[in-house]
């Protein structure tokens, strides 16, 4: 099993409600570009909120780019506090997203799912049009690089129904 199966494996186990956005939700609809963290849109909730603190918890959360021995305190009171959160876990980085540009809340990105076996986990994905929109809105350049290969992704999918 995957680091990253592993922690998709711990949310999934502990009912957490959350959408796959960014690299990995790329991977899912055929994009060739290799990714090596979990980008995820949470439902903000206290009970999901607890969940997650709960799922990501045996894997020691720390902030990434922090420096060793900041004090980081990884309970439901912080994760409430926050909105957006990039860790690093003993299984690998995971960007945990309150909301994301272009997309909004989960609740927001919900209609735009589809559910997917992602890593061998059953979960919920972007869609390929709804991760185009999130690339574009971002607008980093390593988004905007990748819009190009997702269109060809979505053009080639239409062609095929």
């Amino acid at each position: 099993m995957s680091s990253l199966e592993r922690l998709l494996r711990s949310l999934v186990n502990c009912n957490v409600e959350f959408v796959i956005v960014g690299g990995l939700a790329a991977t899912v609809h055929g994009a060739a570009r290799p990714t090596y963290d979990i980008d995820i849109v949470y439902r903000r909730t206290s009970e999901n909120i607890a969940a997650l603190v709960d799922g990501l918890a045996p894997f020691k959360p720390y902030l990434r780019g922090a420096p060793p021995g900041l004090p980081f305190n990884w309970a439901p009171g912080t994760l409430g506090a926050g909105l957006n959160f990039t860790l690093s876990t003993t299984e690998g980085s995971i960007d945990l997203l309150g909301e994301v540009v272009g997309g909004g809340r989960y609740e927001d990105l919900l209609p735009s799912t589809i559910e997917a076996d992602i890593l061998g986990v059953r979960c919920r994905c972007v869609s390929l049009p709804k991760l185009i929109a999130l690339k574009r809105a971002a607008g980093r350049p390593r988004d905007l690089d990748a819009v190009a290969e997702l269109e060809a992704l979505l053009e080639e999918r239409d062609s095929c129904e």
